[in-house]
């Protein structure tokens, strides 16, 4: 089917099936007061990152909370990035398989542990002489099969990004050897998962992209995800992707690619909105512990149990880093557990994270070779910095604290500080920051315009001040005795 079709095909069937779910604003002073700091902090790291485009959503529980974009989406710079601009999503596209992949098994089409050559009897590698057991759709899953990264072809080679069609992808699986005998080592896959595909759509009697748009994207109404790029809507709904910046601080636009037979591992496109949608789906599922009666609309798409088995570690590479469950990635830290995938591809990075704990989900996206699995982290940690913070004593409640909030400079220390209100007092963000939620600081009322920093431990410390000008207006911070001023509009 070429490219035209699908997208076509795809627009028909979303248009009759689930509706997106809107954007509901928080309700709760915490989330709200969070969200604030982070649509700050965003704005600031788009801006002096220089990046062309940078969009953000987030979710918490059953609802899209919040989203915005920074930026522009056009070659002219003219047109505003949204919540809701569509990007590449590049490696993201393989949760969408594995999703496919585990349907077919919950229809006992599929086994995880059977040679995948039962399903594709040209999946082969060359023999090299080295003791293996056979490729599995677990080892191709979890990026353990061994197998080559990418096609022969050089697909990510510029300026053209040239990739196979379906016929020459089988052709060469039998003229390359493994990499590493099954389940030796982590190699990331683009093959790997795109023969996982091939095997899911072999046992539907489906194509590929009908298969993901019927089976997935249309029951869970991510009505800007596609298995392909709209690239009539490229530089208005579609961003356009833009090459690093250069030593003279230029960047180019990057040729349009179509990912072809590797597009259920690199193919599709989505928003930052769509993609928390996918991950609120998630995090619904994971809080049922039974199957629901209807298996009809966005309920239908899994079971609770399959979408567990996914998400649990199946792999660990102790040598390369990183732990896998099928299709997703699994990565422990202080404030949880994140689970979900990123993508990097010409021209743009993306990021969809969820943790389970939180019941939140965060997606980031931009266009710049700027990676955003990290940001996702920082607007999540960020979110949970609001969510545990106390003072240890309640601060006055008849302080004006709106009075205080903008962003204040020195040109000195910074670039700029941002002051907002939080939890009763204010907090306050120097910018812009890649480790922001490691670098806040927290300001308790006295009196009016007198506030006291506080210690990591919760301790009150010195004073700090704010000026007023003759009309009112708060103008600028003093501490210590020297003075930032604040942006008054």
């Amino acid at each position: 089917m070429t490219s035209h079709r699908i997208i076509a095909s795809t627009l028909a069937l979303l248009a009759t099936t689930a509706t997106a779910q809107p954007v509901t604003p928080p309700t709760d002073v915490a989330t709200t007061e969070a969200i604030r700091l982070i649509d700050a902090w965003a704005d600031a790291a788009q801006v002096y990152g220089r990046w062309p485009a940078y969009s953000v959503a987030i979710g918490h529980k059953d609802r899209l909370l919040w989203s915005k974009g920074y930026g522009t989406v056009d070659a002219a710079r003219t047109r505003p990035a949204r919540g809701d601009t569509i990007y590449s999503i590049c490696s993201i596209s393989k949760l969408f398989t594995a999703v496919a992949v585990m349907q077919q098994w919950e229809a006992g089409r599929l086994r995880l542990d059977e040679p995948v050559t039962t399903y594709l009897p040209w999946a082969t590698p060359k023999p090299d002489g080295r003791d293996s057991i056979p490729i599995t759709l677990r080892a191709l899953l979890t990026h353990s099969a061994g197998i080559q990264r990418d096609s022969d072809i050089g697909n990510w080679t510029g300026p053209n990004y040239i990739f196979p069609t379906r016929e020459h992808l089988q052709a060469e699986i039998a003229r390359h050897p493994p990499l590493y005998p099954v389940g030796r080592t982590y190699q990331y896959s683009n093959v790997g998962i795109t023969l996982a595909a091939e095997a899911a759509a072999a046992v539907a009697g489906k194509d590929y992209a009908g298969l993901v748009t019927s089976g997935i994207i249309a029951p869970l109404g991510l009505n800007d995800t596609r298995p392909d790029h709209p690239y009539d809507l490229l530089g208005t709904r579609m961003a356009v992707g833009w090459s690093p910046l250069d030593r003279a601080g230029n960047r180019t636009i990057l040729s349009r690619f179509d990912a072809r037979a590797i597009t259920p591992a690199a193919g599709f496109t989505s928003t930052a909105e769509d993609l928390v949608r996918f991950g609120l789906w998630q995090i619904g599922l994971l809080a049922r512990d039974t199957a629901p009666a209807s298996r009809e609309g966005p309920l239908g798409v899994l079971k609770p149990s399959t979408l567990k088995e996914m998400q649990r570690i199946h792999f660990i590479d102790k040598v390369n880093g990183g732990s896998w469950g099928l299709g997703f990635f699994n990565e422990d830290a202080d404030e949880g557990h994140y689970i979900g995938h990123d993508g990097s591809c010409p021209g743009y990075h993306t990021a969809m994270l969820i943790r389970p704990d939180s019941e939140t989900a965060v997606a980031v996206m931009t266009t710049d070779s700027h990676e955003t699995w990290g940001d996702t982290q920082q607007v999540h940690k960020l979110l949970d910095a609001r969510r545990t913070h106390a003072f240890k004593d309640t601060p006055p409640a008849n302080i004006p604290l709106e009075d205080y909030a903008g962003r204040y400079t020195n040109n000195t220390w910074n670039n700029e500080t941002i002051i907002l209100p939080w939890n009763g007092g204010l907090v306050t963000l120097d910018l812009p920051d890649p480790n922001a939620a490691n670098h806040l600081s927290y300001l308790k009322p006295i009196a009016p315009n007198r506030f006291r920093r506080i210690a990591r431990d919760g301790s009150e410390m010195h004073e700090v001040t704010f000026v007023r000008d003759a009309s009112g207006r708060v103008v600028a911070k003093e501490e210590f005795y020297n003075r930032s001023m604040r942006e008054v509009k």
